[in-house]
């Protein structure tokens, strides 16, 4: 996709959000007019059930600005904005969602920040306007993400960011994955900020995000962990799980072993024996699931996936 200099594209995915949507692209012209800049809205239907998408479509009808993504079923959110970015033409992205809670008038301030030299600018809802039920575990879930891969930022999780679209262009979303991009793109070297947003009470709709949302981000905080610090050296995460282990099995079993030649006893009904076993064995087959993680990614991963170039200059095809 030819990014267009200058240009801003909004991508706003949406389920069921039937009674939004017009206000919201109302809004988002407004302010984005002003701006003086081109820009796109792109619209992208998460598998809607309640006439959502075909709403978009007839406002893209009456709005060249406007170009709608409809899926076949509901994939996520972070398949949304994969597929609303991965067709964006525009210099900057702007990621929000539809429910009206984002404030578009926020959006100069956001473009402010890139244009200062940032790649990424989080939204942060620091008077958020949701129920404790869903503030509260979001603090501490923030605040873990943030002392776990060293970045200050207080809500990882809002969906209101900006981009450069060099930073888009590194991110591969999956999962739950579109919660983390900050620290992706962190740990890829991008210089990523924050600025507090206005935060509006939900007044249409309902929120589609119930209590298994934070056993899926705890696991997806796993999965960022390990792809963001140990994607080119699997063994030393799973051999900081898997040696300690062996090393403290073989202790117990050690100690036993002594025993039983000083003839102070039998050893085999022990329980220490067993969980010495258990802890060797355990501490094995991480080991080997480490040695088989670095055969896959020595085949696998090019010297070039370890690292992220920020410009060249001198080259015959920079001039191309």
């Amino acid at each position: 996709m030819v990014k267009q200099a200058g240009m801003i594209s909004v991508v706003v995915p949406f389920l069921d959000e039937t009674a939004t949507l017009e206000p919201l692209t109302t809004q988002l012209a407004e302010v984005l007019g002003a701006t003086g800049r081109e820009y796109e809205i792109i619209l992208v239907d998460d598998g809607s059930r309640d006439g959502g998408g075909e709403v978009a479509e007839e406002l893209a009808a009456k709005d060249s600005h406007l170009r709608v993504i409809r899926f076949t079923r509901n994939f996520g959110k972070a398949a949304a904005l994969s597929a609303g970015m991965g067709k964006a033409r525009g210099a900057v992205i702007i990621t929000m969602d539809a429910d009206l809670q984002d404030d578009p008038k926020e959006i100069p301030r956001f473009l402010e920040a890139i244009e200062a030299g940032n790649d990424v600018v989080s939204g942060w809802k620091k008077d958020r306007k949701d129920p404790l039920g869903k503030t509260l575990p979001s603090k501490v879930f923030n605040r873990m993400t943030a002392r776990m891969f060293d970045i200050d930022i207080h809500d990882i999780n809002c969906g209101f960011k900006a981009y450069t679209a060099r930073a888009v262009a590194q991110l591969n979303l999956y999962g739950e994955l579109h919660r983390f991009t900050p620290a992706l793109l962190h740990a890829a070297g991008f210089r990523v900020t924050e600025i507090a947003v206005t935060h509006h009470p939900r007044e249409h709709g309902h929120s589609k995000y119930g209590s298994r949302r934070m056993v899926k981000g705890f696991l997806d905080l796993v999965t960022v962990k390990l792809v963001t610090r140990y994607q080119s050296r699997p063994l030393h995460f799973f051999g900081m799980i898997g040696l300690p282990l062996v090393l403290i099995g073989g202790l117990f079993i050690t100690y036993l072993t002594a025993l039983w030649f000083l003839d102070m006893g039998p050893i085999g009904d022990r329980p220490l024996l067993l969980i010495g076993i258990l802890f060797v064995i355990t501490g094995v087959q991480f080991l080997g699931i480490g040695l088989i993680a670095e055969l896959i990614h020595a085949s696998r991963l090019r010297e070039s996936d370890k690292y992220v170039v920020s410009e060249t200059r001198g080259f015959d095809e920079d001039a191309s």
